[in-house]
């Protein structure tokens, strides 16, 4: 049984121990993760700060062609890292699954190597001229999750290291086999040190995060670990980007076309299992329309073949862990005991972390399934009679990540989008993200964000180089 290594200046490492990861769609194993020590990490993060200078002296050019030659290498590595994924996180090869989620990287990868963040003349006249510069932070923490983990991790290397900051990344305990080969492959593109790993639990993570050296953090994980981090950035005054999950709300304006916007509102709420940190959590649908909204999201629900996502013509597989998966079937039991009326989808494997997809109608605000993210497969429907209730509703709670609304006239859905507290309202979608799109959280899903130029502009600090005339 293979035991994978991380990276650390560019060689692979021989675990201080390790420990076994399973398939969570039928216990098998997939081999032994290292686990490193606190040693590790330290040497990780020299690794990242020796490089670092010479890797920002390289020009803005080269460091693009680099990273477009990491987006060229994800892709023609892209089934045997999708493979990878699907074993260990879940999420089925086909459909918005892995091979998904490895397009995602490699689009992920080649959008920010394509754009410029120039200096900027913000101030001229005939005394003094001011130009500011966007000039790398240095080396970067980025502790990834365990839903999506390649691809959030290059969310965060990429733009880091275009911008000639160096990453020590830390992928989810749960998930790090794919993210460590990931890397080791990515790293034939680099120079050594540029990028590093070290693995490990929340341990691992604080000493990374606690570390003297650092000088970025970022994070996408719980709020309880998000508020850790905070306090850990005062040491050096860290700069940091978090992304700490939502309880997104999406409202189905009155006498909409439920069979239209069916399948969206479905895997709206239903991809990857409803692991997903911008997923439809609550669904709030007129009295008139609620019943529509079941009958179509039901017959959507009973065609979903659940299994092993090696299977190609499976599109919904396991949970990833057994911690998820008890947490969610505690949210239903909650709701069944509570007299909502709920309705199974799915003939459900023996072997693996597998739920039925589960609508919950008959629930309203206040029950948990509603004001606790379930990150699973569990739609909570509640009924509103009044639009301002459900606006309302929506902004209810401290979750601030996304939100979406659902009409047959766009335009009278864009003069209600401002008053969701959301960092992204999507009109008749949900969950639509782009490379060029910038997106992050209100509330307490967090600050800062990330993709873009502004997701540039996040890793970099600002240097204003003031001439007089």
């Amino acid at each position: 049984m293979q035991t994978y290594q991380n990276t650390v200046d560019g060689t692979l490492t021989e675990p201080a121990s390790h420990y076994e990861i399973f398939n969570p769609a039928n216990g098998q194993s997939l081999g032994f993760a290292p686990e490193s020590d606190e040693q590790e990490v330290d040497r990780a993060v020299q690794s990242a700060v020796d490089a670092q200078k010479s890797w920002a002296e390289r020009s803005d050019q080269e460091r693009c062609e680099t990273v477009q030659k990491i987006a060229q290498i994800l892709e023609e590595n892209s089934e045997y890292l999708a493979e990878l994924i699907t074993r260990e996180q879940g999420k089925p090869l086909s459909g918005p699954g892995s091979r998904f989620e490895m397009q995602a990287c490699v689009g992920w990868t080649q959008v920010p190597a394509s754009l410029k963040l120039a200096p900027e003349v913000v101030y001229e006249d005939d005394e003094r001229k001011d130009t500011l510069h966007r000039v790398p932070l240095g080396v970067v923490a980025a502790i990834v999750p365990w839903n999506w983990p390649l691809m959030i991790a290059i969310w965060q290397i990429i733009p880091a290291i275009r911008m000639g900051n160096t990453v020590v990344l830390k992928p989810s305990e749960y998930t790090p086999i794919a993210t460590l080969e990931m890397v080791r492959l990515i790293n034939q593109a680099l120079p050594a040190g540029v990028l590093n790993t070290v693995t490990g639990d929340g341990a691992i993570g604080s000493k990374l995060t606690h570390h003297p050296d650092t000088n970025k953090i970022m994070f996408t994980g719980s709020e309880a670990t998000g508020r850790r981090i905070i306090e850990a950035s005062a040491r050096n005054l860290s700069p940091i980007t978090l992304e700490l999950g939502g309880n997104d709300a999406a409202i189905v304006m009155p006498g909409t076309d439920i069979k239209a916007i069916a399948m969206d509102l479905f895997w709206g709420a239903f991809l990857n299992m409803g692991q997903t940190c911008a997923c439809i959590k609550r669904l709030y649908v007129h009295d008139d329309d609620y019943e529509a909204v079941m009958s179509e999201l039901s017959a959507i629900a009973s065609q979903m073949k659940l299994g092993d996502g090696m299977d190609e013509s499976v599109l919904i597989g396991p949970l990833q862990n057994n911690m998820q998966f008890e947490k969610v079937k505690e949210l239903i039991s909650d709701a069944r005991s509570g007299g909502c009326d709920i309705r199974e989808f799915g003939d459900v494997p023996n072997k693996g972390y597998f739920l039925p997809l589960t609508l919950v109608g008959n629930i309203k605000d206040g029950q948990r399934l509603v004001d606790e993210e379930q990150f699973g497969p569990a739609l909570p429907i509640i009924r509103y009679s009044e639009l301002e209730d459900a606006i309302g509703c929506a902004n209810r709670l401290e979750a601030g990540l996304g939100a979406s609304l659902w009409a047959d006239n766009a335009t009278d859905a864009s003069e209600l989008a401002t008053r969701l507290e959301a960092g992204t309202v999507w009109i008749n979608q949900h969950g639509a993200i782009h490379p060029m799109v910038p997106f992050g959280g209100n509330k307490a899903s967090g600050y800062g964000v990330e993709f873009g130029i502004e997701g540039l502009k996040a890793v970099t600090q600002s240097r204003v180089i003031s001439i007089k005339k």
